[in-house]
């Protein structure tokens, strides 16, 4: 279970990150809301998460998850720029991520 809520607890850092960017510096309200309210439950199944996996393990993947979702998400979304280095990049985290999981 400890993989599940940490898995829904990196696509919520996603989910606050794209909100956060539609907040516009939180000045408009129901992104703020979305926001705060995705960044608290993230932040609470990243924590029941940790009851059963070691620190390094689950924040690495908690945060793996986050940036590359939030690559894909500015990318597809927000049509943000492609380059063969930020793909490498993206590529890159996703091999730690692998590797981190084998190791734990």
């Amino acid at each position: 279970m400890a993989w599940i809520f940490l898995l829904v607890a990196g696509l919520l850092e996603v989910v606050w990150a794209f909100t956060m960017k539609q907040s516009n510096g939180f000045t408009r309200l129901w992104p703020t809301v979305i926001t705060v309210a995705t960044m608290v439950a993230s932040f609470g199944l990243l924590s029941v998460a940790m009851r059963s996996l070691p620190l390094g393990t689950a924040y690495t993947i908690w945060t793996g998850i986050g940036a590359v979702g939030a690559f894909v998400v500015g990318v597809l979304v927000l049509g943000e720029a492609v380059s063969l280095m930020r793909v490498a990049a993206a590529v890159l985290i996703v091999s730690g991520l692998a590797l981190m999981k084998l190791s734990s």
